[in-house]
Order: C-alpha cells, then structure tokens, then sequence
C-alpha cells in the first residue's frame, strides 16, 4: 500500500503490500474511534449468547454468571486495548512487536502459538458459518438438502464451507484498507439486526423461573467464570490488537485506542451474554443444547420471517470474524519468517482449516467441550506472553519505540531474550500442568502437576491454570528486567546500510 492516505480519500482499493514492516509515517490515517466498528463487527454475534449460557453451566447463579462474563470481558479487553497502542507507536504488527520482548528468533515460538490459536478461531468461526448456512437450506428446501431427521445432507455442509472459507480468504488477501471499510458496513448490519433479535428472544425468557435454581458458586467456582470469560473473549485478541491500530498516526492518544478498542469487543459480547444468563436460567434444556449446537439451539426459537434475514448476518458476522483471523494469521506466518508467497500461506490456511472443521463437525463428542479445551490451552500460552508483553511495554517506552529493536542481532535487535523466554517457558508449565480438559484428547497434554484429587478440584476444572500462568510468567520477568536489572540491550554491529532486515523491508501480508 504505496500511500494509504490518497487511497482512503480517493476510495481505490488495492492489495496490501505492508507486511509486517512498519507503516511510513506517511500511510499513517484515521482516529482510534475507526477501531470501535472492527471489533464491534465481529462481536456482535450470536455467539456472545452463548458464551453467556456457557459461563452459567459453570455452575453459577444468574447474577454471577452476569458480573462475572462481564469482569472477565472488561479485564482481556483491556489488556488488548494496552497492547493495540504498540501499533501506532511503532507502525508494527503485534506479533513483530512482540520481537522487542522475546528476541528476533525467540519471538517465533509465542508467534506459532498466537498462529495456532488464530487457526483455531477460524477453524471455529467458518465451521458455525457452514453450518448455520447448511441449517438455513435445510430447512427452506428439505427434499434437496435434508436428510430424514431434518438435518442438513453432507454436500450441503460442504458446500457451505467451501463458500465461507473461498468469501474469507477473498476479502483477508486484499488487506487492511478494504478489512477496515467491510467491517464497517458489517456492524452496522449486524447490530441493528441483534437489536430486533434480542426483542424476540425475550418472549422465550421464563421471567417467574429466574433465580429458582439451587446453584451457588463459591470464590473458585466464581474466579473461573471470570477465567472462562477472559478466554473466550480477550485473551484471544492479545496478539493481533495492534495489526489493525498501526496505521493510525504515531502520536494518536493512548486513551483513545484503549476506550476505543476495549468497548469495540465488551460492549456487544456484554449485552449479549447478560441475554444468554437469562435464557439459560430460566431454560435448562437451553443450556443442555447450546453445548451441543450453539447456534442452531437459538435460532430454532425464531419465527420463519426472521430466521431467514438474521441466519444470513449470523453468517455474514461469522465470516467478518474470520476475516480479520486470517489477515492476522498471514501477518503471524511473516513474522514466524516463513518465506512463502500469498498464494502458498493461503492455501496452507486452508489445508489447516479443513482438517481442523472436519474434527468438529465429524469426530468431536462436544462442541462446547472441545471449544473450552482449546480456549484454555492456547490462553495458557498467549496470555502469559501477552503479560510478559504489557511488563515489557515499560522498558520500550523509556527505549522511545525504537523499532530496530525488532531487528536481528547485528542490526538492533537481540536473537534472543532468555529472560523472556524463561519466564515465558516456565509460565506455560505452570499454566498447562494446571488445567484440565474435558475433550479426550487434549486431556493427556494438560494437568500433568496435578495428583488425582486436585484433578477433580474447583481450581483445575474452572482452570485457573490460565490467570496463574499469567502471574507468574509476568512477575518473573518483571524480578528479571527491574528487578535484577538484566536488560539485555540491542545488539549493533558494522554493518552496509543497505543490508534489509525483515521488518524494515515490505513483506507481502496475506
């Protein structure tokens, strides 16, 4: 993108070209209020019910289950509001950024994890968008796309994925500009229609029913709500809050990109949970069928007129999530120093996907199980670099940004920050041996320093592993860094100015 700014006023849309490069000064555009509708797009989806209704499962009482989703949301999305303003600070992408803190080679191992949990949201995100397409035609045309039982045929859930995934990889390949002006539109849609569904979900609240249920969580029980709700919400952003703040101008306020972004994911993910409690409390046979179906559970209740319109923008802000998902995932594949061509990542993307949406549609028992495993593993590790991250935010300010930081050694940077990566390395055993799973197969990876009675425990099952890991990984590299005082500076070397590095050089973004 040779100069961002006549492109946005002349309203030509081209391919990308910034990579994880940092953006000219001269690209620099817009007011951090342009982050609010990105965010608020692809959270304003039916699935903010259902994360209500998970977090309810727990174990908790109505008004619980509600104070905790939303101190959880409010927590993660902070914390992703801190980590957006290293975009406008440096002009980089989170995870290059993240090469201050962890080292130019060092930084590659939170980098394929942040890779991995990008793929699994996708994975997540596309495989609920071909669905709830395949449910639609089901149920307008049963001859031609239903088996017996009413379910949609197999071809036709295919069918569905191999549009949704072909309609994202579209959109993500031409980058930032048009991202940032689809989203727009997106929330705007998809907020007015979650207006009219809300109203039509209310009906279906059992409002003498609420608080007749026997459940009391207790602190544990409590603290894993709010655990649960970080996971599902903010720690996910963690490594791509910056990817879309970056082209905002150097000196944009600090404040404006946090409020900016923090509301743009809290606010819908808030009101639609606080909806979900109510539906789940009032409704157990609710609760029991969004673990399995989160998305078909809800819009059976609706009547036909509606289904159709709003099953098509549950879609639409299905496939908006996934966008933003592989643009940063592309982003994730430079930084990890793939050299590969746009043609090959996105078709790496898309091999995984399909792998990954054929075990959840085909082999896994438990949507919810499976979706909770994977949150609370990945977390484990995004979340502890992401608070190694916010420590290390302390010592790149007082370094000015310096962005040669992100450079390899001889040039800048460092190829390594041991004490990143310890502190990194040993908040992931803590956090992994600490957790447990409910799905078969991730249960043998997690756990592993817990003895059988604290297996069973309100701790591990509430997974509290994950904020642990976060503690720990942080104050051990804050008692490194401003503790101990091992600063481990950039290294510079003599060497021709006309040796490129990687992000100094323009790398093509997926």
């Amino acid at each position: 993108m040779k100069n961002s700014t006549h492109q946005a006023a002349s309203g030509a849309i081209k391919v990308e070209v910034n990579g994880v490069n940092a953006v000219p000064e001269s690209e620099r555009y817009g007011k951090p209020s342009g982050l609010f509708p990105i965010w608020f797009s692809w959270n304003v989806s039916i699935l903010g019910i259902t994360y209500g209704i998970y977090v309810y499962s727990l174990g908790l009482n109505l008004w619980q289950s509600i104070s905790a989703g939303i101190i959880g949301y409010l927590l993660s999305c902070f914390l992703v509001g801190i980590l957006a303003v290293g975009g406008p600070r440096t002009g980089l992408p989170t995870l290059t950024q993240t090469r201050f803190c962890f080292g130019y080679q060092g930084n590659k191992f939170p980098t394929l994890f942040a890779y991995i949990s990008n793929m699994g949201w996708k994975i997540t995100l596309i495989t609920l968008a071909s669905t709830t397409g395949a449910a639609l035609l089901a149920k307008l045309w049963p001859s031609a796309f239903a088996l017996a039982n009413g379910n949609p045929t197999l071809m036709c859930i295919l069918g569905w994925f191999i549009l949704s995934l072909a309609l994202t990889m579209l959109v993500a390949i031409y980058g930032h500009q048009l991202i940032m002006k689809v989203e727009k539109y997106i929330a705007w849609l998809t907020g007015f229609m979650s207006i009219i569904f809300i109203f039509l979900m209310l009906p279906h609240i059992h409002w003498d029913r609420l608080e007749q249920g026997a459940a009391h969580g207790d602190l544990f029980t409590y603290i894993g709500g709010v655990v649960m709700a970080m996971t599902m919400v903010g720690l996910g952003f963690l490594n791509y809050g910056g990817d879309f703040a970056r082209y905002l101008p150097k000196k944009t306020p600090a404040v404006g990109v946090v409020f900016w972004t923090t509301t743009g994911i809290a606010l819908p993910v808030s009101i639609l949970l606080i909806l979900g409690v109510f539906l789940a409390d009032s409704n157990p046979d609710l609760s029991a069928a969004a673990a399995q179906a989160p998305i078909a559970s809800l819009t059976n209740l609706l009547p036909l007129w509606f289904y159709v319109p709003f099953s098509i923008v549950i879609i639409i802000s299905l496939l908006a999530a996934a966008i933003t998902g592989v643009y940063s995932s592309g982003l994730a594949l430079l930084a990890l120093g793939i050299p590969a061509s746009r043609a090959a990542t996105t078709t790496l993307n898309a091999v995984l996907i399909g792998f990954g949406a054929f075990y959840l549609m085909f082999i896994s028992d438990s949507f919810l199980a499976t979706f909770q495993s994977f949150l609370a593993s990945i977390s484990v590790v995004i979340g502890s670099a992401g608070a190694i991250e916010l420590i290390d935010f302390l010592r790149q300010k007082r370094l000015g940004w310096d962005i040669t930081l992100a450079n390899k050694a001889g040039f800048g940077g460092r190829n390594g920050r041991w004490t990143a990566l310890l502190a990194l390395a040993i908040a992931t055993v803590v956090g992994l041996g600490t957790i447990t799973s409910n799905d078969r197969y991730i249960a043998h990876l997690v756990g592993f320093l817990l003895t059988e009675q604290t297996r069973h425990s309100v701790f591990a099952t509430a997974n509290l592993g994950v904020i642990v890991s976060m503690l720990v990984g942080g104050s051990v590299y804050a008692v490194l860094t401003f503790g101990l005082k091992i600063t481990l500076p950039g290294i510079v070397s003599p060497q021709p100015a006309t040796d490129a590095v990687e992000p100094m050089e323009r790398q093509q973004a997926l």
